[in-house]
């Protein structure tokens, strides 16, 4: 990302914090640090396992290119998925926790790596997300590659 990318994309992330200018301050005086964001109001957040988050968003960079924005956590066990404010309270996805109005995530500065909390897809400040209904899909996809790859491990091992 170029620098005004990333000053973008900071903007559009402290825009929901309580104290946008504290939360800029502290991105601009530790760039390692994270910050502790509301849900809810600019995006929801969709968390998967990592052995079916990672596999989705490979499958999304076939079909869309470039996705909404996409954190992975520590060690990457957990994959969130930034979508539409409000798709939480509607998604009925089995292991799929949710992060919507009156929950807070952990959010590093764009640009820079952060412990144990990372961007995959950094935002890219126009306020893009990932369509629920393309993430559903390509969670599917996904599971169904999963299986497939399971089914065939099983097969070569015999009865």
């Amino acid at each position: 990302m170029t620098g005004s990318e990333i000053g973008s994309a900071v903007e559009w992330l402290v825009a929901v914090a309580p104290d946008p200018a504290a939360c800029r301050r502290e991105w601009r005086h530790d760039p390692l640090a994270v910050a502790l964001l509301p849900a809810g109001k600019k995006w929801d957040v969709l968390v998967l396992p990592g052995d079916l988050g990672h596999p989705t968003l490979d499958v999304l960079h076939r079909v869309v290119g470039r996705p909404g924005p996409v954190l992975a956590g520590f060690g990457d066990a957990r994959i969130g998925f930034f979508v539409p404010p409000g798709t939480v309270s509607r998604w009925l996805g089995t292991g799929v926790r949710g992060a919507g109005l009156g929950t807070w995530i952990v959010v590093p500065r764009p640009g820079r790596a952060a412990g144990g909390v990372r961007w995959l897809v950094e935002p890219d400040g126009s306020g893009t997300l990932t369509d629920p209904g393309l993430l559903e899909l390509a969670m599917h996809e996904a599971a169904a590659q999963l299986a497939r790859g399971a089914g065939e491990e099983r097969g070569s091992r015999g009865c």
